[in-house]
């Protein structure tokens, strides 16, 4: 029976949903937590870097959704010093939220992030959760000129609001993701190019979303 137990129950998590783990970043008051519960598909965008490698998805705990985020943006560095600008996405997880909802008591999650740079201003929906996004990416550069990949991001709310993070100008923005299916973003899934891999440091090369009922 226990044997039966430990092949069957794994398997059971798998099916239901992915069992991840968020972690505080930009915000003292957030807590690590863990989330068990199911998703009903992700949304990309196709104008990611191709940098660095995928980490672990990192959800909302269950009954909670994203409704605003962070940014950890390396700020220009001048003439000769390499720039990795977008280094990391933190997402605000809160019960859905109406516009006299207080932001109090929100948890945090992101997946890799970045080694430099700093978190900015939380950036929240007036209401709802966040359904769609946008992501702000440099074409590649050359051999000898400097890489940056993604650089900022834009957020559709349930509302209809558009909510723009605190990124760096360079690069073109792509096309939107399509929206959520459910009730709005409840994960993260980040593609970062580790610190002292090449000499044309890029951070945060792509990201996708999470989606929950």
């Amino acid at each position: 029976m226990n044997q039966f137990l430990s092949i069957f129950l794994p398997l059971l998590l798998i099916s239901f949903g992915l069992h991840v783990r968020g972690q505080s970043a930009g915000g003292g008051a957030n807590q690590t937590r863990i989330a068990v519960r199911a998703t009903v598909g992700k949304i990309y965008v196709t104008n990611g870097q191709v940098w660095g490698s995928w980490s672990s998805q990192q959800m909302c705990p269950t009954g909670t959704y994203a409704t605003g985020f962070s940014l950890k943006v390396q700020s220009y560095q001048g003439l000769g010093p390499d720039d990795s600008a977008l280094n990391g996405i933190a997402l605000r997880c809160t019960p859905p939220r109406t516009t006299t909802s207080p932001i109090t008591g929100y948890s945090t999650i992101n997946s890799a992030t970045g080694s430099f740079g700093s978190w900015m201003p939380d950036r929240w929906c007036p209401s709802g959760q966040l359904v769609a996004f946008q992501l702000r990416v440099q074409a590649y550069q050359g051999i000898f000129w400097d890489d940056t990949a993604a650089n900022n991001i834009r957020f559709k709310c349930t509302d209809g609001s558009v909510v723009e993070g605190d990124g760096t100008p360079w690069g073109e923005w792509g096309s939107w993701s399509q929206n959520c299916a459910g009730k709005g973003i409840c994960g993260i899934y980040t593609s970062v190019e580790p610190f002292g891999w090449s000499w044309d440091y890029t951070a945060l090369n792509d990201v996708q979303f999470f989606c929950c009922d």
